[in-house]
């Protein structure tokens, strides 16, 4: 029907994917989602919004062409977010053809779907690209026209995806965005990401259902913000006159160390670090006998990336985008989360 807003996510059972879908669903839209066979029981973060009739959901895989062009026909979406992606940068280096498949060669095939049904003048379209693109910096904090030095396959695979969104745009005048955005959590963070590992641990030794963590590079540098936040700016993105590329970034930057420490103070656990390199250990303050964290060279990536701190100035002055959610706020609402999953005795998001 026209006027109707109709949206397509990949990627939609994930972190980014299920606020979008709400967000989405509050405005009017009629909100599409694509889904692995591998992801069928994995839906919890999207299965509450089943009982509304404008949400759907279809089977469908990132490196099958043939399927993506078939939904996008049949679909026939106003805005395409394509947030689907093998997005783990330790897991990248161990299945590097994959993740080129899936987060490089799948977005081509999903431009290409839009085209094939000749929807390239009227289906805007959403790129979710990363601050892992500018791994090694050339300039802090990073800006959209900082020059990328990928660290990770994940990253190359993401810079695939950003040029021949690009590219896309240019030569077939597509509304295409690149959205860049930097580490962004909530509750519902896959449980292999670093930020939801310290919690799910900090919360489980509390509750006594676990003795300590162990991490990698603890002294990394990220720019946090809330994912809610940023599903906003990602909307924003397909709401202009013209397409372009994003940050979106809080400017802010925290160490993986300061948020072990925010984290388990909260609980009520202050830490107190000790050692060095991989000997370094963190304590309980009040019992230096017992230790809390340890560096485990297990978790050390091939490549690392030290530092990433992103300016937004861009979308704040273009989109009217700010993060309304401070570091603070970020580590008690997952905190929350992860509690009501220890009382309760389910499993948070794996």
């Amino acid at each position: 029907m026209a006027g109707d807003k109709i949206a397509l996510i990949t990627g939609i059972t994930g972190q980014d994917g299920s606020y979008l879908a709400e967000l989405l669903l509050e405005k009017g839209y009629k909100v599409h989602g694509i889904i692995r066979r591998a992801s069928y029981f994995n839906t919890m973060r999207v299965d509450h919004l089943y009982a509304n009739k404008d949400f759907k959901l279809h089977y469908g895989d990132m490196c099958d062409g043939t399927v993506l062009a078939q939904l996008v026909a049949k679909i026939k979406p106003t805005e395409v977010y394509n947030l689907a992606a093998q997005s783990h940068v330790k897991v990248s280096f161990d299945m590097p053809e994959y993740t080129a498949q899936a987060d490089g060669v799948g977005t081509l095939k999903l431009l290409d779907a839009i085209r094939s049904a000749e929807l390239e003048k009227t289906c805007r379209f959403y790129q979710a690209s990363t601050s892992e693109l500018y791994g090694l910096v050339q300039e802090i904090p990073q800006t959209e026209k900082t020059p990328f030095y990928p660290r990770s396959p994940y990253a190359v695979a993401k810079l695939y995806g950003y040029w021949i969104t690009v590219n896309y745009r240019e030569s077939y005048d597509m509304f295409a965005c690149n959205g860049i955005l930097f580490n962004h959590e909530s509750p519902r963070r896959g449980a292999t990401f670093v930020t939801q590992k310290i919690v799910r641990a900090a919360v489980r030794i509390k509750a006594g259902l676990q003795k300590d963590l162990a991490l990698g590079n603890v002294h990394a540098l990220r720019d946090w913000g809330h994912a809610r936040d940023y599903v906003e700016g990602m909307w924003r993105m397909l709401q202009q006159e013209k397409p372009d590329d994003f940050v979106l970034a809080t400017g802010e930057q925290h160490s993986v160390k300061e948020f072990c420490d925010v984290t388990f103070a909260k609980l009520g656990m202050p830490l107190k670090w000790k050692g060095e390199g991989i000997d370094e250990v963190a304590v309980d303050a009040s019992n230096e006998d017992r230790v809390l964290i340890r560096v485990d060279p297990a978790y050390f990536r091939p490549a690392e990336v030290e530092t990433l701190l992103g300016n937004p100035a861009k979308a704040k002055e273009k989109l009217g985008w700010t993060p309304t959610t401070s570091f603070e706020a970020l580590v008690d609402d997952m905190i929350r989360g992860e509690t009501v999953a220890v009382e309760t005795g389910k499993d948070n998001w794996t």
